[in-house]
């Protein structure tokens, strides 16, 4: 008999890194739609290079920013709640060990634990660490692992801008005749593969994830380009 390995990620540990995987597959999303549709709906009125330049470099700033700043502000306040809530539970345990003791008890043996067996449980996490035992069975919350608002901006920014890069550098790089169909054909293919990748990263068929992202993509190219189109033909 073979025997087990242990250096594979296991609970947490692994439910956090597929969320960063996640996050950041769609971040790079993000950056492809919403770069493309604002490089072809300017491609729709005119064919300076110039002024494609621009529009995809400001987009690709301003959303990268944009994602970085939200994110911050949402996992700060992420890990104020968590900080808050072990604050609470630092004073509880301070204040009134028994009573927390019995609900670490209630809490274990809720989980399928005898009453015996998790007043045991109990007593010796209690122990070894209690903060650390209410932390992780009455919260949730790792304390060594609080999340990081400044890792989120980043990853986030990142995400963002490589997603971006791509039509942007497809719209402007061939020749003018070629730029929209090589855009196109660029971001739609790079739609599937972010629907695939978010899909599996989330244990769900790709099909029905890929057709989303691709159709998504798509309406929204061509959306922008015929309101570019309209904009460019009244002279605006």
């Amino acid at each position: 008999m073979t025997e087990p390995t242990h250096d594979e990620p296991h609970g947490g540990a692994l439910g956090s890194r597929l969320n960063w995987l996640r996050a950041a597959v769609l971040g790079a999303n993000d950056g492809i739609v919403s770069t493309a549709g604002l490089v072809v709906g300017v491609a729709g009125a005119t064919d300076s290079r110039s002024a494609l330049l621009t529009a995809g470099l400001a987009g690709l700033l301003a959303g990268s920013m944009s994602m970085a700043a939200g994110e911050y502000v949402s996992v700060s306040t992420q890990r104020d709640s968590e900080m808050a809530a072990l604050a609470v539970e630092k004073r509880e345990l301070r204040e009134q060990p028994e009573a927390e003791l019995r609900e670490l008890t209630d809490l274990l043996q809720a989980r399928g634990l005898s009453r015996d067996v998790a007043r045991e449980a109990a007593e010796q996490l209690t122990e070894r660490d209690a903060l650390r035992a209410h932390a992780s069975v009455e919260l949730g919350i790792n304390p060594d692992e609080l999340t990081n608002p400044w890792h989120a901006a980043g990853a986030s920014f990142l995400a963002f801008t490589v997603g971006a890069l791509l039509p942007l550098l497809a719209i402007v790089l061939p020749p003018a005749a070629w730029r929209l169909g090589v855009t196109v054909l660029s971001v739609l293919a790079a739609l599937v593969l972010t629907g695939w990748s978010s899909a599996r990263l989330g244990a769900a068929r790709p099909g029905r994830a890929v057709l989303r992202n691709a159709a998504g993509g798509a309406l929204a190219m061509a959306v922008t380009y015929v309101a570019g189109t309209l904009l460019g033909a009244v002279g605006v």
